[in-house]
């Protein structure tokens, strides 16, 4: 433990020295509010990834360096605190508080235990099949995590396993990777998926049909990584189910909780989840953003005889904490774009890596890697708002098509590095109890192993199917 904290600090002070330099050497002569905003964006990076500080402590350091440097007008650096994203992981607070309560997510454990408790890989495996499937119906990624965390985590007392336990953090590690990494191979999926569609569209005319990015990204990005993902949880946090303690109900509180008294909450709630996840569904035809949804849901459970939750409870439900941590990173997206840094960090990506005509397989591994060093900078959802601009230039550099370079970024901006790059991987790991930290363990792996493995494979694909 020493040495890994010895480690953090070094890591802390090498950032901050940067960051000095930035904001007072010869490139703050050049262009004084990029360079000033690359220092603070280095700074809060280098304590989110390192978790030096509390997250939301970071996320004030942010806010105070940013408004006291005058590096962006304060509408704009708060604007995550408007953004549907923030309010959907309010509301999924809420909902998922409501799960727990009323003992709903202990019912439902109770359902899948026959199917799922014989073994921890079947567990496993099971967990990431439904968190992927779901994907397919269900838009939002905080939403898919919202309903299935809860249900996980009574699964994982169901079947003996503690906090803190290899086999509860390799439950909440599986449904925070499966309910966010499959879907950025399912075009309305999640939202970077959706802000490049739109970007594409309507800064090049370029549209993509939903079939066509399935085909082109599910069999390597859904599948193969998924099958990859449970390898990792099951070799990262190995741990044993062992039946009798099932059968016995030696860690059931659902024992307790599955009461009588209980059965009109959790049929209360049965119906109100049921009835949000038809209109999160349907979302195409009545077109109200699965964010508003979930604000009516959440004061539906809040409401007096209707809801379950007590309006005493309503800050315990709620990690205001790691509300402004997303708001915080939103916010940051939003320097980046706003100061020009993020078009600095393309152009010298551009420059950098290696791009010629002709060398299609370095080509496509250039622009991959650079969509994924964007997202570090960036966060994931700002990747295709940063390079969608320079895809032509980008196109000409390569010899690929202009779609083929658009489409490139998704295997870029689905390896993810740190937990604090996607919003839902850290909505998912609260909701669990277990720390963000865990995700580290499976996050860096998969990013190596998608690289080495899937990125060969993923040009083999795409080479199949007439794309490069």
């Amino acid at each position: 433990m020493k040495n890994s904290f010895s480690i953090r600090h070094l890591l802390v002070g090498v950032a901050l020295v940067i960051a000095l330099w930035l904001a007072l050497g010869p490139l703050a002569a050049a262009n004084l509010l990029a360079a000033r905003s690359a220092a603070v964006v280095l700074v809060t990076l280098a304590f989110w990834s390192t978790g030096a500080l509390p997250p939301f402590l970071t996320s004030l350091i942010f806010f105070g360096l940013v408004l006291i440097f005058g590096l962006a007008r304060p509408d704009l650096i708060f604007s995550g605190f408007g953004s549907a994203a923030v309010w959907l992981i309010v509301s999924g607070f809420i909902i998922g508080a409501a799960i727990t309560t009323s003992g709903l997510g202990q019912r439902m454990a109770s359902v899948l235990a026959p199917l799922l408790a014989d073994s921890y890989p079947r567990m496993i495996a099971g967990l990431t099949l439904a968190s992927a499937a779901l994907g397919f119906v269900m838009p939002s990624s905080v939403g898919r995590a919202v309903v299935l965390v809860p249900v996980g985590m009574a699964l994982a007392d169901r079947v003996g396993f503690g906090k803190g336990s290899n086999g509860r953090i390799g439950i909440a590690a599986t449904l925070a990777m499966a309910c966010n990494m499959p879907s950025f191979a399912i075009l309305p999926a999640n939202i970077p998926n959706m802000i490049l569609a739109g970007a594409s569209e309507t800064l090049h005319g370029t549209s993509f049909g939903y079939t066509e990015y399935l085909l082109l990204h599910f069999p390597i990005l859904g599948i193969l990584k998924s099958v990859l993902m449970v390898g990792l949880v099951l070799t990262v946090f190995p741990a044993r189910i062992h039946p009798q303690e099932v059968v016995a109900g030696k860690s059931t509180p659902a024992a307790s909780e599955d009461k009588p008294a209980d059965a009109s909450a959790q049929r209360r709630v049965a119906i109100i989840l049921l009835a949000t996840l038809a209109l999160w569904m349907t979302d195409t035809l009545h077109g109200i953003n699965p964010a508003w949804v979930g604000i009516a849901t959440a004061v539906t459970l809040l409401l007096p005889r209707v809801g379950v939750i007590a309006p005493k409870s309503f800050n315990a439900s709620v990690d205001f904490g790691m509300v402004l941590f997303v708001a915080a990173a939103l916010g940051l997206g939003a320097l980046v774009n706003a100061s020009g840094l993020g078009q600095v960090v393309g152009q010298v990506l551009e420059k950098v890596l290696p791009l010629s005509p002709g060398r299609d397989a370095l080509n496509f591994l250039s622009l991959s890697a650079m969509s994924t060093l964007t997202g570090i900078v960036t966060t994931i959802p700002g990747v295709p708002t940063v390079l969608t601009p320079m895809a032509p230039d980008l196109a000409t550099a390569s010899g690929f098509s202009l779609s083929a370079v658009l489409m490139t970024q998704v295997i870029g901006f689905s390896t993810v590095l740190f937990p604090y790059q996607v919003g839902p991987l850290i909505v998912a790991m609260q909701l669990s109890g277990e720390k963000l930290g865990h995700l580290l363990k499976i996050t860096l792996p998969l990013a190596l192993i998608t690289f080495v493995a899937l990125l060969p494979l993923d040009y083999l694909w795409w080479k199949l199917l007439g794309w490069l």
